[in-house]
């Protein structure tokens, strides 16, 4: 659960991306961790500060950095990820302006989904320890989004929770859970209505 404090990955061989990508325990503070967040900045600045006739649905750039994106994809500006390469979008996606997806582990979203203004996707789960934590110690818990989804602007849905299909969660809802398909959440934390 999110309360586990194991070790970070000590003794495994296993680099901090590795273990970033198989949900152990990492430093986030890695060199080569951080040269990814500088180039999915760099990819994000370009979406934000590209005309919009020139940037299309998607920038280029960020475009090329995603896991997996649709062609029908829409982005607005501004947007941000931490690495982008964790994200899969499906088939005619929408992100809201000020999506922000703190892509540690894989999120996925499903074709059909919408996410109003300011959504937040988080699946990078801190340390419980202080003294780790000031290490950098987490770990990249999964999220899932299914299709047909609409999440109401200034959700936030946190680390490992899967959302089903045709399911909405309510604007400003913190989702702490899964949340079963076709359901209405709503509220911190968010639950059936």
């Amino acid at each position: 659960g999110q309360g586990d404090d194991g070790a970070c990955g000590q003794g495994s061989g296993l680099t901090p991306r590795e273990l970033m990508a198989e949900g152990q325990w990492y430093s986030c503070l890695a060199p080569e961790l951080e040269a990814m967040r500088v180039t999915a900045r760099a990819a994000c600045h370009s979406h934000a500060t590209l005309a919009p006739d020139r940037r299309g649905p998607v920038a280029p750039r960020l475009a090329r950095l995603f896991a997996k994106i649709a062609e029908d994809c829409f982005i607005e500006a501004p947007f941000h990820c931490s690495y982008g390469v964790n994200t899969s979008l499906g088939a005619s996606v929408y992100l809201n302006a000020g999506c922000v997806i703190l892509d540690s582990g894989p999120v996925s979203i499903g074709r059909g989904t919408m996410c109003g203004p300011g959504v937040q996707i988080y699946t990078a789960d801190h340390h419980r320890d202080p003294a780790e934590r000031a290490k950098g110690i987490e770990r990249a818990l999964p999220v899932t989004i299914g299709a047909d989804v609409w999440v109401g602007g200034g959700a936030i849905i946190l680390p490992g929770v899967t959302v089903g299909a045709g399911a909405i969660i309510g604007a400003g809802s913190v989702v702490t859970r899964d949340v079963m398909p076709g359901t209405c959440v709503l509220g911190n934390p968010a639950c059936a209505r």
